[in-house]
């Protein structure tokens, strides 16, 4: 026997809306849109009876008599690696909160074009900014000459790159603390801004105390650190080897540190390990990883807020997380 068909409800209007709250139509309109002179018991009356009716805004109606759509486009790539993952979910989390909503366009950031006709895309859903997340400086640089009439910013760009640099800066700090002198970086792909911060951290950390790193480049991937870590326990096994390495990120650190353990180099007695984002998992890596957290929460906030031409809050300080995979050096 077939099923029976099924007709679904009539869609909820203003007019309903209205009637429920005892208001006009105009006047729940201006609570949709955030009218200022509304007074407080209206709203609350208004928004009472939306969620008793399950009243569902339409954004392209509501852009048709506000030119907006509270909707902030977020251009993402590498949305596979750890980083550009829990950006994604910190601003979406952080445009509800401003009572907006993301939509997100995937696009190759080394890829100028793809970065541009990602936006293009956006822009044809009514954006009103868009936010990029694992940004390369020319793609960005481009993005912004291309689409000068909304706002463009990106993740970890001024203050957020400021912060970046000093959470690697506190990783050095650190292991110089223990008494390392000789220290090596693992660093992230050169043409990523988040990679050159924490990179531009490591150099001037290690600078303030009068000292350099031998520097190898991996790709974020655990996969690419455990191919070095053959070159990299070699050289820490050289009399003027480095005693400690300074990972750009977790994923790579806990490769590096596998790989280093495949060679027979021990974390941290021979070689003391760092990262940089305290993933969820860094707790439970063997050794357990120190590494630096950053504020994404606060990150997220700040970009949103910056496409909406708010005033913009700087994210927390970074914070050191120290645990075994980090100790005095042997020798």
């Amino acid at each position: 026997m077939p099923p029976a068909s099924h007709t679904p409800p009539a869609r909820v209007g203003v007019r309903q809306v209205a009637e429920r709250a005892g208001v006009s139509t105009q006047t729940v309109s201006r609570v949709i849109n955030d009218h200022p002179h509304i007074r407080p018991e209206t709203r609350e009356r208004v928004l009472a009876a939306m969620a008793e009716l399950d009243y569902r805004v339409n954004n392209a109606a509501r852009a048709l008599g506000t030119r907006t759509t509270r909707t902030i486009g977020v251009i993402a790539s590498d949305a596979a690696l750890y980083g550009p993952a829990v950006g994604i979910t910190a601003l979406e989390r952080a445009a509800r909160e401003a009572d907006r909503w993301i939509a997100t366009a995937y696009a190759d950031a080394a890829d100028t074009a793809s970065v541009v006709d990602a936006a293009a895309r956006l822009r044809a859903q009514g954006v009103d900014g868009i936010v990029v997340l694992a940004p390369h400086e020319g793609s960005l640089a481009a993005l912004t000459d291309a689409h000068r009439d909304v706002p463009v910013t990106a993740l970890h760009t001024q203050v957020g790159y400021d912060r970046q640099r000093e959470g690697a800066a506190l990783a050095v700090d650190h292991l110089w603390r223990l008494g390392h002198r000789r220290l090596a970086h693992l660093a992230g792909p050169a043409d990523w801004l988040e990679a050159r911060a924490r990179a531009d951290g490591v150099r001037t950390a290690l600078a303030a105390h009068g000292a350099a790193a031998v520097t190898w480049v991996g790709d974020w991937t655990a996969a690419t650190a455990s191919s070095l870590a053959a070159e990299i326990g070699l050289a820490a096994r050289s009399p003027s080897g480095p005693t400690a390495v300074v990972v750009a990120n977790d994923q790579m650190a806990l490769g590096l540190i596998a790989g280093l353990r495949h060679v027979g180099v021990e974390v941290p007695g021979e070689v003391s390990v760092t990262g940089f984002d305290d993933n969820p998992d860094a707790a439970f890596y063997r050794p357990a990883l120190t590494t630096v957290r950053i504020d994404l929460a606060g990150e997220a906030r700040r970009v949103v807020a910056a496409v909406r031409g708010e005033p913009v809050s700087s994210p927390a300080a970074p914070v050191l997380v120290t645990r075994a995979s980090a100790v005095q050096p042997s020798r």
